[in-house]
């Protein structure tokens, strides 16, 4: 439960710039990354991934960190196919209008307490498609959104950084 409640007293944050262009170590990040997975979610911690109607260069990203380099499931993380197994949702695009309801029914599998990323700018405004009529803008449109990772699309090191940037808020800003 007390995860739970620093989740939802989290406002929707923005992942800073500043943040993301501080020169890290990626294997420092890792690390770290792996700590707070391992006190915060018990070792494990399951993202699901939903392309909401995006170009592909963030899934590219996101396949990235599965990779021998980043190796993501190294420290815990890893991506499963369903949301009733997921505690993160990373959601991509900007929300085309076919994917409305199939994103709104992704959220309501995901059990609480769920923590939502809009991963790329598509996902934070809806990007060059902002505007267009076959989008309903970004993410935060048809879910609620607790973070937003920036970039068009953003790198793997930049989402690893993000991730331990959103999971030192959740732990109340305690780095490690």
């Amino acid at each position: 439960m007390s995860l739970y409640s620093k989740i939802i007293a989290t406002k929707s944050t923005i992942i800073p710039l500043d943040v993301l262009s501080r020169e890290q170590d990626i294997t420092q990040v890792k690390e770290k990354l792996g700590k707070k997975v391992r006190n915060l979610f018990k070792g494990s911690l399951a993202i699901r991934q939903v392309a909401a109607g995006s170009t592909n260069a963030e899934e590219h990203e996101l396949t990235a960190l599965a990779n021998t380099f980043y190796d993501s499931e190294r420290f815990g993380i890893h991506f499963v196919a369903s949301p009733r197994h997921a505690d993160m949702l990373m959601v991509t695009g900007p929300v085309s209008r076919n994917m409305a309801i199939a994103l709104k029914k992704t959220y309501e599998a995901t059990p609480d307490p769920k923590i939502v990323v809009a991963v790329g700018d598509g996902a934070i405004d809806g990007g060059i498609f902002k505007g267009s009529y076959a989008v309903m803008g970004g993410v935060k449109e048809v879910i609620p959104v607790h973070f937003e990772i920036p970039g068009d699309p953003p790198s793997p090191k930049a989402i690893l950084i993000s991730l331990l940037h959103i999971l030192e808020i959740i732990d109340g800003g305690k780095a490690e």
